[in-house]
């Protein structure tokens, strides 16, 4: 359990997921947010009357005990640590969507300050991978980014969307960091180095990571829900009506093993067994909560947990001594267990009466009506999926039929399942009218990946009033979507990608009948579908040789098709050749956008230094004209000042508009690159990604394509 120790009330409104804490000097923490109008303060209530104002921290009016570090932009992230081989106190690292600050707050120095194309969305400090610096890694729009203590570039990869969120831990316990990012995509990936090394799929934006310990990490998505991985398997997760501002992990219970601690945005903190995700702990506070980091606040020696309100309240806990432990069960906690309990007592005394009822026999029932509850002992639930084409009526969509052998109905019909059903569930109640022993369901999923489908059937007799509950689960193929079936009208694909691999053609016979749908008696690797979401064809073909050639005009398509092939077949480094030509049309011409919206940038840039120039000498001489009394000329000099600032404003918003168009071409460039290195595993993905964005810093764009369809600069 944990004890309050201390409360503060800071005048600052704190950004969400935007707290650190710093030893900027090497010995006091001191409490680092972000707030507002692109600040960040500083809370060091260790060394009062002892800190100089000088280059960008100035102090609070408010409050003695904080300084202000003016970043004129506004924060998109930021934390602290030790950044340097040979600096004694913390390094503030400050991300916006253009630049990264590295701040040496004790000396009031600027470490190092660069300009990021791709934006700075979050922020991790460490060791990564056989890479020998401490680096400040930063994800923004589709890329990744490590600077050393020099502010040099060591690291850069991309990724499949906008970073959300970062956290180094030892994934794959070889004693040395990987990467974990969650981004816009929903998916979770571990990067060693610059190499991918697995994914996992969500439903939802991933906002925060924490490592746990070993390979136990948590996550919180943006729909409000909390959980742990270890590695690859879920262990557990919640969902919340609240959305989670901030996870950290500490040890309340002083047992060895961390807790997940979340900061809710209705301000509620709650900590969480790592194993089972059970409640021990609650508090609130009266506003959402900005983030929850720890530290020895107080100097006594002992690590507190320090949670942070975006009102700019601060509460400081200790894990509670062993002897306080018994009495100090938060009472909110036990009202909640009683109630738990209470109502499981209800739930058991509910089935037992139904139990009670089931066994009386009912008179003048005959042979062939059922029991009240009673059905045959042969009763089974079946399932079956198949592919259904759009019609005038209904999208595409897969089929799943819901059936049982006999003379009993299904009453209604519980589907649980991950990012397909709005609230992942979906209920199917047939009307009185209308029950049968049939209840057929359609599905559409949103993404290619395989999907676990948790069915509860209610199965009784047509008058029954009491039913049994069946409970089955269904996978859902990863390529669920593609129809065998070929239009005689299909255009032929002008996309392809071609490898080579050493396995038999029944092995990818097996592998495309675990992930489409297929009917029986499928043998052959060469097989055409229909892409139902959309359209197209899909033709996989495969040469007696071992090569295989997959023609479709979608190249995310083809990548998951690469990937899901090479993990199923064990393949470690799979080198390929690729051409899509309407893609590479777009983004030839995406790229020639790009220069031109960069050389717009310039323009714009130094039309606006001029006009700052003579917004400067036109104040001077309008200043002058009224102190010498010449009014006449100081109300020219203001109608002109007048006219030149609405120019300014005007030239801003075609900065930003300007700007916006920049990212979005940016990031289609990050995504091609990713979708390049995706048509490869292992070793050539890597290098692919690589050389691709080194033809982009050399601006050869023949290059570029040429890496993109070979896979290598050599060929």
């Amino acid at each position: 359990m944990l004890v309050p120790i201390f409360t503060l009330k800071l005048n600052h409104k704190i950004n969400p997921r935007m707290v650190a804490i710093g030893k900027y000097d090497g010995i006091h923490p001191c409490l680092t947010a972000a707030t507002q109008a692109g600040k960040v303060f500083i809370h060091n209530p260790h060394t009062r009357g002892q800190r100089p104002e000088a280059h960008r921290l100035s102090q609070s009016t408010q409050d003695s005990d904080i300084s202000l570090l003016n970043i004129n932009q506004a924060v998109s992230c930021l934390t602290a640590g030790t950044l340097g081989p040979n600096t004694t106190g913390h390094t503030l690292l400050v991300g916006s969507q253009t630049n990264l600050l590295a701040y040496d707050v004790h000396d009031n120095t600027d470490v190092f300050y660069k300009e990021v194309t791709d934006g700075a969305n979050a922020i991790v400090l460490g060791k990564l991978g056989d890479i020998q610096s401490t680096l400040a890694i930063i994800g923004g729009n589709c890329a990744l980014q490590g600077f050393d203590y020099e502010g040099n570039d060591q690291f850069w990869t991309v990724t499949g969307d906008n970073v959300r969120s970062l956290v180094l831990c030892d994934f794959t316990a070889d004693g040395k960091n990987e990467l974990l990012v969650g981004s816009d995509d929903f998916d979770i990936r571990v990067f060693r180095e610059d190499e991918l090394v697995t994914e996992m799929a969500e439903n939802e934006t991933i906002t925060s990571l924490c490592h746990m310990h070993g390979s136990r990490f948590g996550y919180a998505l943006a729909n409000g829900t909390v959980g742990v991985y270890d590695r690859t398997a879920r262990y557990w997760r919640i969902k919340s009506k609240n959305h989670a501002m901030s996870i950290h992990a500490f040890d309340l219970n002083a047992d060895g093993v961390v807790e997940l601690i979340t900061g809710w945005s209705n301000g509620k903190i709650d900590a969480r067994s790592d194993r089972t995700g059970e409640v021990i702990f609650k508090d609130n506070f009266s506003s959402s909560v900005a983030g929850v980091v720890e530290g020895d606040y107080r100097m006594d020696g002992q690590i507190q947990l320090i949670c942070t309100s975006v009102e700019g309240e601060v509460r400081g806990y200790l894990p509670a001594s062993k002897d306080m432990k018994g009495n100090l069960m938060d009472a909110s906690v036990e009202q909640d267990l009683i109630r738990e309990l209470s109502q499981r007592k209800q739930n058991l005394m509910l089935e037992l009466r139904n139990y009670e009822e089931n066994s009386k026999a009912l008179p003048g029932v005959s042979e062939g009506e059922f029991k009240m509850g009673v059905i045959p002992a042969n009763t089974q639930l079946q399932t079956a999926l198949s592919v259904r084409r759009a019609t005038d009526s209904q999208r595409a969509h897969i089929e799943l039929n819901i059936s049982t052998p006999n003379e009993t109905i299904i009453r209604a019909v519980l589907i649980f399942a991950e990012g397909i059903f709005e609230g992942e569930s979906h209920v199917v109640h047939p009307s009185a009218q209308n029950l049968s022993g049939c209840v057929r369901v359609p599905i559409i999923p949103p993404k290619d990946i395989p999907v676990d489908l948790h069915i509860k059937a209610f199965v009784g007799g047509k008058t029954s009033t009491q039913f049994h509950v069946f409970e089955i689960t269904r996978q859902l193929p990863r390529f669920s979507m593609y129809d065998l079936s070929v239009d005689s009208s299909a255009t032929e694909p002008t996309g392809k990608v071609t490898f080579n691999i050493n396995d038999r053609p029944q092995r990818v016979v097996m592998w495309l009948n675990q992930n489409f749908l297929l009917p029986e008696g499928i043998d052959s690797p060469d097989i055409t579908f229909t892409a139902l979401r959309g359209g197209g064809l899909l033709r996989i073909n495969m040469h007696h040789s071992g090569e295989i050639t997959l023609r479709t005009d979608d190249i995310d398509l083809a990548g998951d098709l690469v990937q899901s092939l090479a993990s199923f077949l064990a393949i470690e480094d799979l080198q390929a050749e690729a051409d899509f030509p309407v893609y590479f049309k777009e983004l030839r011409t995406t790229l020639t956008e790009v220069d031109d919206f960069h050389s717009v940038h310039q323009k714009l840039t130094a039309a606006m230094a001029d006009h700052s120039n003579y917004v400067r000498n036109m104040l001077v001489q309008a200043e002058d004209a009224r102190l010498m009394g010449d009014w006449r000329n100081m109300k020219k000099r203001y109608i002109e000042l007048y006219d030149l600032n609405r120019d300014l404003i005007n030239e801003y918003k075609i900065r930003s508009n300007n700007h916006n168009a920049l990212l979005a071409r940016l990031k289609s460039v990050n995504q091609a690159i990713q979708r390049a290195g995706r048509l490869r595993v292992g070793k050539p993905k890597t290098q692919v990604i690589t050389a691709c964005r080194d033809a982009i810093k050399n601006n050869n764009i023949n290059a570029l394509f040429k890496i993109m369809r070979a896979g290598t600069t050599s060929s």
